[in-house]
């Protein structure tokens, strides 16, 4: 992937006609879109394009950022060194979490394939720059942490855009940040937020893994609408 932000796709930055309609057909699409996004945990060993990568990291730069700060920092990851050393830090912290069940919950857990990283042909970790310049501060005095959540927003798109071109991203969460910031020379105080597996998935479902391997199910909308 190119390193020079001139290489990433352009999008207009006003639009040069009436804002679109979107009509029920659209609706009912992009339902169905939020439906079949899943964290993936298996992928094909089939190559996603470097066009393609461009253009999903351009969209996620479409995402709300507090400010327009934009703090959100993508790491393609090339280096079978460095994804060897993404990958043992990973195995130590899963052989940790491993142990702090027991009976079937371990049972079920050492079943569940949380990891993408040997077979997935793209990997990003995503980063935040804590207190970039961009920005200048502005709606991050009192909350600061919004910046992370900015990253957050990005990943979410760049994760719906993949889902149009029918790629799968995988979200492995099962790390050490100080160390992933040190096995990618990355600046010191850059935020580790995400590291993205991303590819063709093995298998598709609407359901979440997760539901399916019984380990938690989805709760009642209900219960988290709470009116004042």
């Amino acid at each position: 992937m190119a390193d020079k932000a001139g290489d990433l796709f352009r999008f207009p930055e006003a639009p040069s006609s009436p804002p679109p309609e979107f009509d029920s057909a659209f609706r009912r699409h992009f339902l169905e879109l939020l439906v079949w996004r899943r964290d993936v945990r298996r992928f094909r060993s089939d190559p996603v394009s470097d066009e393609l990568v461009r253009e999903l990291i351009s969209m996620a730069r479409l995402a709300p950022s507090v400010g327009l700060s934009e703090p959100w920092r993508f790491v393609r990851i090339g280096s079978p060194a460095r994804r060897a050393a993404v990958r043992e830090n990973f195995l130590a912290c899963n052989a940790d979490a491993l142990s702090s069940y027991s009976g079937d919950r371990a049972e079920q857990y050492a079943h569940l394939k949380l990891e993408g990283l040997d077979t997935a042909p793209v990997h990003l970790a995503v980063f935040v720059d804590p207190d970039p310049d961009q920005g200048h501060g502005l709606g991050r005095k009192t909350m600061p942490e919004t910046v992370a959540y900015s990253a957050a927003m990005a990943i979410y798109t760049l994760w719906l855009a993949a889902r149009t071109h029918r790629v799968g991203v995988g979200w492995v969460s099962i790390l050490t940040p100080k160390d992933i910031v040190r096995a990618l020379d990355v600046p010191e105080n850059w935020r580790f937020i995400a590291y993205l597996c991303v590819g063709y998935p093995a298998e598709e479902s609407p359901s979440p893994a997760l539901s399916r391997a019984g380990w938690e199910q989805r709760s009642e909308p209900a219960g988290f609408l709470i009116e004042r």
